[in-house]
């Protein structure tokens, strides 16, 4: 159960998806909370292995966008500092 509610996932997905969140989220300590919840849960070291390669597998193709767009970005001459949208408040804004 999850929250109170049936889950579709047993325990071994759940833990897995969980990883995969964690570790695309950039969170360490959820990273450690997960792996040893999905041990308990019968995952393997090979498995757990599996889904953090995977999860980072995934979490690159943004990440490659994002490199991408600041590449363009230091390219264009056309951009002006604050012109991102940030709010004004963020390390962006002049």
């Amino acid at each position: 159960m999850l929250g109170g509610i049936m889950s579709a996932l047993n325990d071994r997905e759940r833990e897995l998806v969980a990883l995969g969140a964690a570790l695309a989220s950039n969170c360490i300590p959820c990273v450690a909370h997960h792996i040893p919840k999905a041990k308990k849960a019968g995952v393997t070291e090979a498995q757990i292995a599996e889904a953090l390669a995977v999860a980072d597998q995934v979490r690159q193709v943004p990440a490659g966008a994002v490199l991408e767009a600041a590449r363009r970005a230091l390219s264009a001459e056309s951009v002006v500092a604050g012109d991102c949208g940030c709010v004004a408040a963020s390390a962006c804004s002049p």
